[in-house]
């Protein structure tokens, strides 16, 4: 009795040394790498549109190819599913989620493509039914978020301002029903309607829930310096689109991606950081360089 209470004792008397030890592993890993841990790579699947698109490559082949990639995650735009714009059958749906699943990634989101700034109604009606649609298939993929697109330019004799304010009716529609189920909604700017930092701070100005927020691209702030109007954006961010190319001044350059991952860390932004490549070439040649620079401005 005696041999096990002194046991006991020693044991007990070793628990607080044993308790500090991951705790100063968590403070060394954190004061190395401050949020680093907290962004997870994803993949747009847009990086593989013409093989998608041309049918000599679908979800399952792109799944794969990404689960052999240091990549943590997916966004599986809607377009590429079967039947787009329909939603595809629980069955599919459920079958490209256990797949990712399987494979060690997970789906950071999905997306479709609406025009909330042209002038028919029941035009721009039928793209709030389509974001709702896909709202429950992001749901049932476990997607966090659902990307959509503002539209066009505002409709010949209207103010881009009540445009705006006209978008964001039907924004707010989509984000209360994106709350509903879980969903949020990240409003992509991409030199379409929405062409400066200026006017995303307007458009965030008009929203008035924590279910909506932007998809900050890269890319698209084709005019004046890109960088501080990323830097500027960042904190509006729900999800990214980080490309290799930005325009300094209207000229295409490749992007200084130490400086965009910077702004990533500066504004607080936890979560994915989809990558997506453009332009001439082979995606699997060329995602895989691409994902490698990201990392390396990530853990530099």
């Amino acid at each position: 009795m005696k041999q096990t209470r002194r046991l006991f004792l020693k044991t007990m008397a070793t628990l607080p040394v044993l308790a500090a030890v991951p705790a100063a592993w968590q403070r060394a890993a954190a004061k190395s790498a401050p949020g680093v841990q907290k962004l997870r790579l994803s993949l747009n699947a847009y990086s593989f549109n013409t093989l998608l698109r041309n049918g000599s490559m679908d979800l399952d082949a792109l799944l794969e190819f990404c689960a052999g990639m240091p990549l943590d995650a997916v966004d599986l735009t809607g377009y590429y599913f079967p039947g787009y714009p329909a939603v595809p059958p629980d069955e599919y749906i459920y079958h490209i989620k256990q797949k990712a699943f399987r494979l060690g990634l997970d789906i950071s989101g999905t997306g479709v493509r609406t025009d909330f700034t042209q002038a028919d109604s029941a035009k721009r009606k039928a793209d709030v039914q389509l974001v709702k649609n896909w709202i429950v298939a992001a749901s049932k993929l476990g997607a966090p978020v659902i990307r959509i697109f503002a539209g066009g330019e505002a409709p010949a004799g209207e103010t881009w301002e009540r445009t705006a304010a006209r978008l964001m009716e039907h924004v707010e529609e989509c984000t209360a029903f994106g709350k509903a189920h879980g969903v949020m909604i990240g409003l992509q700017h991409h030199n379409d309607f929405i062409k400066t930092a200026e006017q995303v701070h307007a458009i965030c100005s008009m929203n008035t829930s924590p279910w909506f927020g932007i998809i900050v691209d890269t890319g698209s702030y084709r005019s004046g310096d890109p960088y501080r109007q990323i830097a500027e954006t960042a904190r509006y961010a729900v999800n990214w689109q980080i490309k290799e190319n930005v325009f300094e001044n209207g000229k295409e350059l490749p992007a200084d991606l130490e400086k965009i991952i910077s702004a990533v860390k500066a504004s607080g932004y936890r979560g994915y950081l989809p990558v997506e490549t453009l332009g001439p070439g082979d995606p699997k040649q060329k995602v895989p360089v691409f994902v490698e620079k990201v990392r390396k401005a990530l853990y530099s």
